[in-house]
């Protein structure tokens, strides 16, 4: 029984450590970063664009129930969005869209985002990364496009 203590101990030492030298670190980040992704698609930009335009694939890409608002919109070609009613991140996501040589699509994704929370800005940084959402995002919109019934 001592050693289970001293084991469990020894992880809400570490777990507070954690935190604090995450918080202090984060501190010093900034506040706002950007981050950018590129990927191609064998669909036309009309395709990618009603995907990502349907409430129903925005509600199960697998990156979190975030609320937005539609900031611009020129389809199938622009589309920001600014991410509403959230105390601890905001910032936009603004997709383009450009048509291939071969008639697919070449879709580019970049974050403006805020991290307002030190902590989360250090973990955002070195372990999650701040790409992590818009790759979750291209591979759920890859799925879709590559599904036999899309």
């Amino acid at each position: 029984m001592e050693i289970v203590l001293a084991v469990l101990g020894a992880l809400v030492v570490i777990l507070v450590l954690f935190l604090v030298i995450g918080t202090v670190l984060g501190r010093g980040l900034p506040v706002a970063h950007v981050a950018s992704r590129t990927a191609t698609f064998a669909v036309p930009p009309q395709r990618v664009w009603d995907v990502i335009n349907d409430p129903a694939f925005m509600r199960t890409r697998g990156v979190g129930d975030v609320k937005t608002e539609t900031v611009e919109s020129v389809p199938p070609r622009r589309l920001v969005r600014r991410i509403v009613g959230e105390s601890s991140f905001g910032g936009t996501w603004t997709s383009e869209l450009d048509t291939e040589a071969d008639g697919g699509t070449r879709l580019a994704i970049t974050e403006n985002g805020e991290i307002y929370n030190a902590f989360f800005r250090f973990v955002s940084r070195y372990i999650v990364g701040h790409h992590r959402t818009i790759d979750t995002f291209l591979a759920a919109l890859r799925r879709r496009l590559d599904a036999p019934d899309a």
